[in-house]
């Protein structure tokens, strides 16, 4: 039975491939939720996806760029040109999610329709943000499609290649920073006396409604804020506190060190 597949459909008819089955790749394919086709380097963490999702591990990268309508490359980024000699003339378009390789070296190393991401772990439940920087002269029905399977993950925003390493600054170690600070607020919390567990819960659950409060607001932060901040109130005494021990100082030192790792 012939006939055009509707847009919303067309993902369930392009077989993705994963070249890694490390942290970034399992979050990615759980989003999705789809059988995919996986490769790692022999630890065993492909067969594991698989199993979980239903796809399929396979025994060399090859093999994944032979049957993948699209790879999305999940290696660490030390082995990009390596992995490039090993697929180039195999592959039909590229998805990277590696942290520092540019778009211009991909398009170099493969010589077929790359897209870069810089996407964060929470795109495991559909909720993550995905930096994407645009390559110019694309397909424009194939960009639709690849923009149509990672917008299912969550937030695509659109970043100017020269800002990615901003990006990631931001959007790629946000999440290790937000568990922190839940982390820190437990912790004072269970001085005092409350169970870990329900500490737990309260301060995640209290971020997660701030950050569907800041959305209404438009991310107006100062908004925010005043609404729960009387002049010498509680809310106050414990923002000066903040204040007092260098929380601004301490995001800006570490915004700092991750824009110069991703320089260096």
């Amino acid at each position: 039975m012939g006939g055009t597949v509707p847009a919303s459909d067309r993902f369930h008819y392009m077989l993705v491939g994963l070249i890694g089955a490390g942290n970034m790749a399992r979050a990615l394919a759980r989003g999705w939720g789809d059988p995919v086709l996986v490769s790692d380097g022999g630890s065993g963490r492909a067969a594991e996806l698989a199993r979980e999702l239903g796809g399929e591990a396979v025994d060399s990268n090859v093999e994944v760029a032979d049957r993948a309508d699209l790879v999305v490359l999940c290696h660490k980024p030390a082995q990009f040109v390596d992995v490039a000699q090993e697929l180039r003339g195999h592959v039909k378009a590229i998805a990277s999610v590696l942290g520092g390789v540019k778009s211009q070296e991909l398009r170099q190393e493969y010589g077929v329709p790359v897209f870069r991401f810089m996407p964060n772990t929470p795109v495991e439940v559909r909720r993550g943000v995905l930096c994407y920087s645009p390559e110019g002269q694309l397909d424009e029905p194939l960009e639709a499609q690849v923009l149509e399977l990672f917008g299912r993950l969550g937030t695509v925003v659109t970043v100017p290649e020269r800002l990615m390493d901003a990006a990631n600054a931001v959007v790629g170690v946000g999440p290790a920073y937000h568990a922190l600070v839940v982390e820190a607020q437990v912790d004072a919390a269970v001085r005092h006396g409350v169970a870990p567990g329900l500490a737990s819960r309260m301060v995640a659950e209290t971020m997660a409604g701030t950050a569907a409060l800041l959305e209404r607001r438009r991310y107006d932060t100062l908004a925010v804020r005043r609404e729960v901040t009387s002049p010498g109130g509680t809310t106050a005494r414990g923002l000066a506190a903040l204040d007092r021990c260098g929380l601004r100082s301490a995001f800006q030192a570490a915004f700092d060190s991750v824009i110069e790792w991703g320089r260096a």
